[in-house]
């Protein structure tokens, strides 16, 4: 039996095809191809999880998360930026819903091989081609393999710049490991461009989200992957630039919401528990 993909990239990309299919259009991303991808029973919309009302706020989230991320790639690719690594790459679609993008771009897809590999098979049963120009990069973390020898060894350039995205990885990794990944991320060659999500500490969060972060933080545990690390903003900022990162700035919950959520009639809003920091790498 091939092993199935990891729960929380699971839960992510159903998210995704929740907001599409539950919020009203404008859609902030419009994502199905992870559902496509996942085909959960009928019944998949009675998981505690994804609960219409519950879920609102933390899909509305999610959507913006990949939407940001989207939006740099987009823009980063038509400044001529042939090399896109998603550090964390879960059910992520982008290769699939926007190819004539990713005909121009390396993609780099770095993930546990089993997700990756579930990933790769269920993509060739659904009948969405595999470019040559599409890289699955599996690393064992918990081996302790080095995700940044495993990409080179898979054909990355380390010469030229890039788009390296990471979302929803560092709360489940200490401060250590975090500023391992920083300090490689800070070597990479001038003109990459860097977006990694951090989880605000609870007494950041709006009021409305503290019962949505306790629950998720109880089902991360009970998964046996427990959320580790939470930062203010400045505190991010001083990581970041302690391992060797420059022209960092914050994108916060508010600023994401002013972004993508501005005129809507409908009240749909981000949770407010997840910030990106963005750093130019060789820019001062």
């Amino acid at each position: 039996m091939m092993q199935q993909p990891n729960s929380t990239a699971v839960r992510t990309a159903l998210w995704r095809a929740l907001h599409v299919q539950l919020d009203a259009p404008p859609h902030i991303l419009e994502d199905t191809t992870g559902l496509q991808l996942i085909a959960p029973g009928e019944d998949w919309q009675q998981r505690p999880d994804m609960d219409p009302v519950f879920s609102r706020r933390v899909r509305a989230a999610m959507a913006a998360r990949a939407r940001f991320i989207e939006d740099l790639i987009l823009h980063e690719a038509e400044k001529g930026i042939t090399q896109y690594v998603i550090l964390g790459a879960g059910l992520d679609t982008f290769a699939q819903r926007n190819p004539a993008v990713a005909s121009r771009l390396q993609i780099y897809e770095i993930d546990g091989p089993d997700t990756l590999e579930w990933k790769r098979q269920r993509l060739i049963e659904t009948g969405h081609p595999i470019p040559s120009s599409l890289h699955f990069v599996g690393v064992d973390f918990e081996k302790g393999q080095s995700w940044w020898d495993t990409l080179l060894h898979a054909g990355f350039n380390p010469n030229i710049p890039a788009v390296i995205a990471c979302t929803g990885v560092t709360l489940y990794l200490s401060r250590e490991a975090i500023s391992q990944m920083l300090q490689q991320v800070a070597t990479m060659a001038p003109g990459t461009k860097a977006a990694i999500t951090f989880l605000l500490p609870q007494e950041l969060l709006e009021e409305e989200d503290l019962a949505l972060q306790k629950a998720s933080t109880q089902g991360a545990k009970a998964s046996g992957n427990p959320f580790v690390s939470f930062f203010t903003p400045e505190q991010v900022l001083e990581l970041a630039r302690e391992n060797g990162l420059q022209n960092v700035s914050i994108v916060s919950p508010a600023e994401l919401k002013a972004r993508y959520f501005s005129g809507r009639t409908d009240g749909l809003a981000p949770a407010s528990g997840e910030m990106f920091l963005t750093a130019a790498i060789g820019e001062y």
